[in-house]
């Protein structure tokens, strides 16, 4: 079928995905790429610091699923198609070699976002794709040709078949322009993933940039808990913990216009007993050692310092003369800070919507429209996505793969 135009829209890591797997499916067909922007691939580009977190070494798709607070279920039998494996495979096929860091994110092994992005414009280009920047559609409507798209130009061109991939939108009304969305239940609200916590009050502001490996932080008043590596921000709190918390909570913090209690127990899963016997273990081995200086749990110093102070403890006080009391209020902040959360702030640019095209109005096998035959989605502006660590970017990969695969059937 010599004829057959495929338009990908949206020039991201799903949209390239998606239209290299048209035009190697396809090879008769045109493919066409187009992006609002002045640059594809920008969230390529910054990802991971300006590395790029491809995917991550998680080879047991069961378990892979476990990383999406939304779409697990729907995302499990499409990565029998193509999952992290996958990915590893096809990018070493394109000569660009991924790496493992001990928490399981894959870079490639440049540390470049611009190793993944030439890889995906060099294979573009060889597959004789057409990209255009600056060329945003702004309406898409059915004919007897096919699609037509009206572009932030002033042009329409035509499609035989089109392929949506044009990330998440912040704001319900900016999907207005996708037929799908004037359906009932078609498009699930979106609201931000991926956010840390802004505590205009907290009296650790001054420790901006001070960490701990691993802290349980939790909502109050629900049962959302996460644990992890914890930073405090000139502005709250940030760190793994935090965005894991915000991508599985992401709805009820919308419901309550992210103003909350956050608990943290900066030991983790230490309770308090546990943490006693810990004092006063060290209170035996090292009586005369000054609270203030010496903690048992290899807290940071300046971390420390903040509690012990907050607990009225004074600065020459040693492990053996320890009170009762002080030694109660070191141990409820340990296990019991609470602070009063009144906003967000965006994750870098690495944030993600919560929300999008929902999945019932698709063809599972394939990311066929149901109501709109020739028309397919792929990538975020589905409602699914991961936390972070590059399940983001295996979303891509693996939903750009199958629209790609089926989009010229």
């Amino acid at each position: 079928m010599s004829s057959l135009h495929i338009v990908v829209v949206g020039g991201g890591a799903a949209g390239f995905f998606g239209a290299i797997t048209a035009a190697e499916t396809f090879p008769l067909a045109t493919v066409t790429i187009l992006e609002k922007s002045r640059q594809v691939l920008g969230k390529v580009r910054v990802s991971g610091g300006g590395r790029c977190n491809v995917t991550h070494a998680c080879f047991d798709n069961r378990q892979l699923v476990k990383h999406y607070p939304r779409g697990e279920r729907w995302l499990r039998p499409l990565l029998n198609q193509f999952d992290a494996q996958a990915t590893v495979s096809w990018f070493e096929s394109k000569g660009v070699r991924l790496k493992t860091e001990p928490d399981g994110r894959m870079f490639p092994t440049t540390d470049s976002s611009e190793t993944i992005i030439d890889c995906l414009l060099r294979t573009a280009d060889r597959l004789g794709i057409h990209i255009r920047t600056g060329c945003g559609v702004t309406e898409l409507s059915k004919s007897d040709d096919g699609w037509n798209l009206l572009l932030s130009t002033g042009e329409t061109i035509t499609a035989d078949r089109v392929l949506i991939a044009v990330g998440g939108y912040p704001q319900r009304p900016s999907y207005g322009w996708i037929p799908p969305v004037h359906e009932a239940d078609a498009l699930v609200s979106p609201v931000p993933s991926l956010f840390t916590f802004n505590v205009p009050g907290s009296p650790l502001l001054p420790l901006a940039g001070v960490s701990v490996p691993n802290a349980q932080v939790s909502i109050q008043g629900t049962n959302q808990r996460q644990n992890g590596p914890l930073l405090i921000t000139h502005w709250g709190f940030s760190g793994p913990a935090i965005l894991r918390l915000s991508a599985w909570a992401a709805r009820d913090l919308a419901n309550v216009d992210y103003r909350f209690t956050l608990r943290i127990q900066w030991l983790g899963d230490l309770n308090d007993n546990q943490i006693r016997e810990g004092f006063n273990s060290f209170r035996q081995q090292h009586p005369k050692k000054l609270v203030s200086s010496q903690n048992p749990f290899g807290l940071p110093a300046r971390l420390w310092d903040a509690f012990t102070a907050e607990a009225g403890l004074a600065d020459t006080t040693r492990w053996g003369e320890l009170p009762g009391k002080t030694q109660n209020r070191l141990i409820e902040k340990l296990t019991n800070s609470q602070y009063a959360v009144a906003g967000k702030s965006t994750f870098k640019d690495e944030f993600v919507t919560c929300g999008g095209i929902a999945l019932g109005s698709l063809n599972p096998q394939t990311l066929e429209s149901r109501e709109h035959p020739g028309l397919f989605f792929a990538g975020e502006v589905l409602d699914v996505d991961g936390i972070t660590g590059g399940f983001n970017f295996q979303n891509a990969w693996t939903t750009g793969f199958v629209a790609g695969k089926n989009v010229g059937v």
